[in-house]
């Protein structure tokens, strides 16, 4: 007569115990991964693309154009600007950025692109152009008899900005102007300044944490020793600036940051 075996009772427990826990880790898994692809799967692709890509240009450097004797006319030198990305900033933080940037630039006398069509003390368009002045009111769905100053606060309005003095105010809209404007992401920077000194550069470089979303790209800028000289042979270009509605009618992708033979480059030629 065979007699079947007994397993110890607490084998199978063991068996209970560890198949649980193996079904449990397994949902847990499950569910995170669930979490991280759809929940929150669009934020972290952008996360992740801010770390791993951005977008650029690499201009390439131009030839130097020297006389018989040998001295340049036209030159190339390494430049450097201050650009700026699209961060996970709230509004107040983005704006005091701006004010803390623009303030070391100004500090350090480096000039910053500034296209905002308002000046201030006393309030004036840089338009002097009427029909110019209604077509940009138009175009950012102002009424056609606003003041300057009733612009300049609106604009104040629309970009949230709490600071009080118009100059501080001015300041922050410039910039603020521009990323309407043109635009940027995180992978597409908008140019603040170019070829800012060495003293922005290693400020800016030491005390990043004050100013978040910065960059400092390199740039071959072109130079020219003696001015005007012999402009009609060697030529002559610029940033577009507020030139950039004429360059667009030639070719509509230009930017502000693209470099252009504008109009009043053309008087020195």
């Amino acid at each position: 007569m065979k007699y079947k075996e007994k397993k110890p009772p607490n084998t199978k427990i063991r068996y209970n115990i560890i198949t649980t826990i193996v079904y449990i880790a397994g949902i847990i898994l499950l569910a995170q991964l669930f979490n991280l692809q759809v929940v929150h799967g669009e934020e972290y692709r952008e996360t992740s693309n801010v770390k791993l890509t951005r977008e650029s240009t690499i201009k390439a450097a131009r030839g130097s154009i020297k006389d018989n004797s040998g001295n340049i006319l036209a030159g190339t030198k390494s430049g450097y600007n201050l650009e700026l990305y699209k961060g996970k900033l709230d509004n107040d933080t983005l704006n005091n950025s701006i004010l803390n940037i623009i303030n070391l630039l100004e500090k350090n006398e480096d000039t910053y692109i500034d296209t905002f069509p308002i000046s201030i003390e006393p309030f004036n368009f840089t338009y002097t152009d009427i029909e110019k002045q209604i077509e940009w009111k138009e175009k950012n769905k102002i009424d056609k008899n606003a003041t300057a100053e009733e612009c300049f606060y609106i604009f104040k309005q629309k970009y949230e900005i709490k600071n009080e003095d118009i100059r501080e105010i001015r300041k922050i809209l410039t910039v603020r102007y521009r990323i309407t404007q043109e635009g940027y992401s995180a992978t597409k920077s908008i140019v603040i300044s170019k070829d800012i000194s060495k003293i922005s550069l290693l400020q800016l470089q030491e005390q990043g944490e004050k100013f978040p979303g910065i960059n400092i790209g390199t740039e071959a800028i072109r130079t020219y020793p003696y001015g005007n000289l012999a402009a009609h042979i060697v030529g002559y270009i610029n940033s577009i600036g507020k030139d950039l509605e004429e360059a667009q009618k030639e070719n509509p992708e230009y930017n502000m940051n693209d470099i252009y033979r504008t109009s009043r480059n053309r008087k020195n030629i």
